[in-house]
């Protein structure tokens, strides 16, 4: 088999599921009507094939559907240059050779081209080649080498339409702080979550925005039999409703205005692969009805196309509405809304699992200090029991976005309430933290400093276990004391070693 030499420049190009090629189209051009009957043998059953004999016919051919590849004699590449442009009669071999591949491109411009040429004809077939045709063939062909090639084709074009996807996709977002928690809640989630993904099933992830749903669903993907396979998020209600189907099963070229190329759905990108489906209840009764279809028969089409493309996606949905409420009122399919609840999994809002606030900090913190190199270490005692007074209606989010603004403000080692907004001030009538809430009633001289010592000793606790990532043997030996004290003092400031590693 010869060595397949891409040119990138002609690979936009994309492919479908192996299981489609029984509709795909396949034109073969050679005079060699010996060649065109073995093929037409060896390859009938998997592809719609179409022939001509002389480039004649090639340039007048009108072919209904789009052309997945081109196998073409090398002497017709001469003969079509010749029928675009006289001038290239005149040119050097390789150039005709090269003009007769751009004026096949222009009349088929989403098909591989495989060059079918004699031994003899090798140095200037692997120059066209490297000019950007796909591949190219002997003669005589075999009939397991012609499959071969047409297969790596098929394997090519899915692999660059999964790259393209991938380098417009932000995966940024650092799911590892969700196995840090000390809710209760939570960890049931987790343990739950852990169970289904080795597992194709199904899963709902319900819950308000910015829970962490997205999160989520990647932290299952990357746990999953799937993990090296796509992970493919779509947020349906950021889709206009005229491009919901486009966006989730393709199209064909020219199967709408604008359309002037084929393109690969998220399903068909997602195969083998996962696939997030977030705010799935945005979705319009009719998009509803062929995702049902989808999830049921595991097969469909992209739109302007007639072939049945099989697609082995794990669906993952998320909402943040109430499905079921939705479902008594109308507004979505209650055959829908059993079929994606098979594992449901509802994450808990911020609010029902604070003790968690001091671990998402360190964990935002951890991220951003490796994106932009600032040493913020961690939030004072303070800044954090603040923050604990506060009901997050944006959830996780809501915390991370503000938490980055702070250390984007933060010109020390450490977030203290002026890098938060007035609301979280005591000054501005806002969280004032539990220090300052009893202060503010009225303690005692003696409760106050009580108060004040207590407050000391959490706040240089915290700095110091922040100096030595969570270490106890050396944050003891900082102290100056023993690391039976040290652990009694943690655990009564409510201090967690995990949170500054």
């Amino acid at each position: 088999m010869p060595t397949k030499i891409r040119n990138t420049h002609h690979s936009h190009h994309a492919g479908s599921a192996a299981s489609s090629r029984g509709r795909r189209v396949l034109l073969i051009a050679t005079p060699r009507r010996d060649e065109l009957e073995s093929l037409r043998t060896a390859l009938t059953g998997q592809w719609r094939i179409v022939s001509c004999t002389n480039p004649g016919e090639l340039v007048a051919m009108n072919l209904a559907g789009p052309c997945f590849a081109v196998l073409v004699d090398a002497e017709f590449l001469h003969r079509l240059a010749g029928e675009n442009d006289a001038a290239a009669e005149a040119s050097e071999p390789c150039g005709s050779s090269e003009a007769g591949l751009h004026a096949l491109w222009k009349r088929f411009p989403n098909a591989s081209v495989v060059i079918m040429a004699g031994s003899g004809d090798m140095r200037e077939v692997v120059a066209t080649v490297k000019k950007g045709a796909d591949n190219y063939l002997t003669y005589p062909i075999h009939p397991d080498e012609v499959r071969y090639v047409l297969e790596s084709l098929e394997a090519a074009d899915r692999m660059e339409g999964e790259l393209s996807y991938l380098r417009d996709s932000f995966w940024g977002e650092d799911v590892k702080r969700l196995t840090r928690t000390e809710s209760p809640a939570m960890r049931e989630v987790l343990a739950k979550a852990k169970a289904a993904a080795p597992t194709s099933a199904l899963i709902l992830l319900t819950g308000e925005s910015g829970t962490g749903k997205s999160a989520l669903a990647k932290l299952i993907h990357t746990h999953s039999m799937r993990k090296d396979k796509p992970f493919v998020a779509v947020h349906c209600g950021a889709i206009p409703e005229t491009l919901v189907e486009s966006e989730l099963f393709g199209h064909e070229k020219g199967a709408f205005t604008g359309a002037v190329r084929r393109k690969l759905g998220k399903f068909e990108i997602a195969h083998g692969g996962t696939i997030f489906l977030d705010e799935v209840g945005t979705l319009s009764m009719a998009a509803q009805v062929k995702l049902l279809q989808v999830l049921q028969e595991k097969t469909f089409h992209r739109v302007g196309g007639e072939t049945d493309i099989h697609t082995d996606a794990r669906v993952i949905a998320a909402a943040n509405q109430d499905l079921k409420a939705m479902v008594r009122e109308g507004r979505f399919r209650e055959d829908l809304y059993y079929r994606l609840n098979v594992f449901p999994l509802e994450i808990p809002p911020l609010r029902e699992r604070k003790e968690d606030i001091p671990l998402l900090v360190s964990g935002f913190l951890e991220r951003l200090s490796g994106e932009y190199g600032k040493g913020v270490y961690g939030a004072t005692p303070e800044t954090l029991d603040a923050l604990a007074q506060y009901d997050w209606p944006g959830n996780v989010r809501e915390l991370e976005n503000l938490v980055e603004r702070a250390y984007i403000l933060s010109g020390s080692r450490m977030l203290t309430l002026e890098h938060f907004p007035a609301e979280f001030h005591p000054a501005h009538g806002g969280y004032a933290s539990q220090a300052q809430r009893i202060a503010g009633a009225g303690m005692t001289l003696a409760e106050a400093r009580e108060h004040a010592k207590d407050a000391l000793e959490k706040q240089y606790l915290h700095d110091v276990l922040t100096l030595h990532h969570g270490r106890i043997n050396k944050t003891a030996a900082h102290a100056g004391i023993t690391t039976r004290q040290l652990n009694k003092l943690m655990t009564r400031h409510g201090l967690d070693k995990n949170a500054f590693k």
